[in-house]
């Protein structure tokens, strides 16, 4: 599947939005990508699963692991395919960590899954968690780079598509995004008008 595919998808399915919004890492952007709204289709999570499932599958994979929410899907579908254990980090406190009984065992071979990467910031979290545990991260896989390849997570990584995202900080927002009303639809708050 080729990375005009992959967006077309998006367009297709409503997950492709324009207007104004304030992303996960406080940026703010005129284009947002709501990967729940594609993967509602099986056939779509079906076929982004297998592609990064199969990116991965001479790896030896112990467990998928991904954050809440919005990896939650994707990571769960992969581990599905891998026949592996899934597991997802939620925030607590404002940081993701292992809750649910969840656990990595000392040097499992993990994989982490994200639906969508900007600065890298959930993913780097998820990192964290695997050194904690001892466990060993194998590789990374995503579908939507919104850093046109810019992240690298050090290691064996997979996004979909690199989309090159316009993003702004708080203090060097242009005029005419900000005669847009704003809108954070991210899965830390449910989307509201801001």
């Amino acid at each position: 599947m080729t990375q005009d595919e992959v967006l077309n998808i998006f367009r297709e399915t409503g997950a492709l939005l324009e207007g104004h919004f304030v992303l996960t890492s406080g940026f703010h952007s005129p284009h947002y990508f709501q990967c729940a709204k594609v993967l509602q289709y099986p056939e779509y999570l079906s076929v982004f699963s297998g592609i990064i499932a199969r990116y991965f599958e001479d790896n030896e994979i112990d467990v998928v692991i991904s954050p809440a929410v919005g990896g939650i899907v994707l990571g769960t579908e992969i581990g599905r395919i891998l026949n592996v254990r899934t597991v997802f980090a939620e925030r607590e406190n404002g940081k993701l960590t292992l809750r649910r009984g969840f656990e990595l065992k000392k040097s499992e071979n993990v994989l982490a899954v994200e639906d969508v990467v900007t600065t890298g910031g959930s993913v780097f979290e998820l990192i964290e968690i695997v050194k904690q545990h001892e466990a060993v991260l194998s590789g990374v896989g995503f579908i939507i780079d919104r850093s046109n390849g810019k992240v690298n997570f050090g290691c064996k990584q997979i996004s979909l598509a690199k989309f090159d995202v316009v993003k702004f900080a708080e203090n060097e927002i242009p005029e005419w995004l900000g005669k847009i009303p704003v809108y954070k639809p991210g899965s830390r708050l449910a989307g509201n008008k801001i």
